[in-house]
């Protein structure tokens, strides 16, 4: 069956260009309302213009769909409540919220100033958290809701002058951990998207990676299946080059040691200790108390 948003409000933030931009117009070719979101400035944050928002509202109304701009930083708490409440007058409800917006100030973590690793968790951690806040009682009270959290293979599995941006990355994953668990009893499915695409914010990488493979539009279609009806919860999927793949958190069985010498028994069995054979995929963090506790109610019993 066909994926539609018909009646369907949706909210992408940093949809101006790229994977963004992407996002909105391939929501709004079937058939959702959306709220473009971009502040319309530089890759590091700064500057900003509703040109860009502007653009993509005249491309999806082209189209013979409906979406209005919106040129609200995340990281402005009332600016991103403005926005939906916005919504919420011209449309009556939000369905759907996709926070991809972000910015880059990368350097190495000894020459990286404060100030750009604060600046970079506020725009992609706290402006998730800030959209995110102001649409949760709206899907609450609807008892539906589809987010979609942006993280990257930067956070997953780190990446070299960085440090600022997998940081923040990452903290979207245990964002979306907590908030699938607290959203499911209203339908409220929460995933995460880390994308490889060539948009402004890997131009840097351009000499190095396939640009022609690497089209925006390769990774739209599982943003898609996330925000849809029956879309997952709790997903990390991966997507680049028409490639989708899933990441996960595990945890290993390992070891119990106890004991003044507890200390080299790790370091003696750290190969035992990380044997991936029976690992497991927790429903939450409570189960590696519960594993940790069997270990010891076993040796005591």
């Amino acid at each position: 069956m066909a994926i539609r948003f018909d009646d369907r409000v949706a909210i992408v933030t940093g949809a101006g260009g790229g994977l963004g931009r992407e996002h909105a117009l391939a929501l709004a070719r079937r058939g959702a309302k959306v709220v473009v979101n971009d502040l319309g400035g530089a890759r590091d944050g700064s500057g900003g213009s509703a040109t860009a928002a502007e653009s993509v509202v005249a491309e999806i109304v082209a189209a013979g769909g409906e979406a209005m701009a919106n040129a609200a930083s995340v990281t402005d708490v009332a600016a991103v409540q403005a926005m939906v409440d916005a919504a919420m007058t011209k449309w009556g409800r939000v369905d759907i919220l996709v926070n991809n917006a972000g910015v880059l100030r990368d350097k190495t973590f000894a020459k990286m100033e404060l100030e750009d690793f604060r600046f970079v968790m506020d725009v992609h951690l706290m402006g998730a958290v800030h959209c995110t806040k102001a649409v949760w009682d709206i899907m609450r009270e609807r008892n539906y809701g589809r987010i979609v959290m942006t993280t990257s293979s930067s956070g997953l599995y780190g990446n070299f002058g960085q440090s600022n941006y997998g940081a923040a990355k990452m903290a979207l994953v245990g964002l979306m951990q907590t908030l699938s668990i607290e959203g499911a009893k209203n339908d409220i499915r929460v995933n995460c998207l880390a994308p490889t695409a060539h948009t402004r914010m890997t131009e840097d990488l351009g000499a190095r990676l396939p640009l022609d493979l690497l089209g925006p539009d390769t990774v739209s279609p599982g943003l898609l299946h996330l925000v849809s009806e029956d879309a997952p919860s709790r997903c990390i999927l991966t997507a680049g080059a028409g490639g989708f793949e899933r990441a996960y958190v595990t945890l290993t069985q390992g070891i119990r040691a106890v004991g003044d010498d507890a200390p080299e028994q790790v370091a003696a069995r750290f190969a035992e200790i990380s044997d991936r054979t029976g690992e497991i995929i927790p429903d939450m963090g409570a189960a590696q108390g519960m594993i940790e506790l069997t270990k010891a109610q076993q040796a005591l019993g």
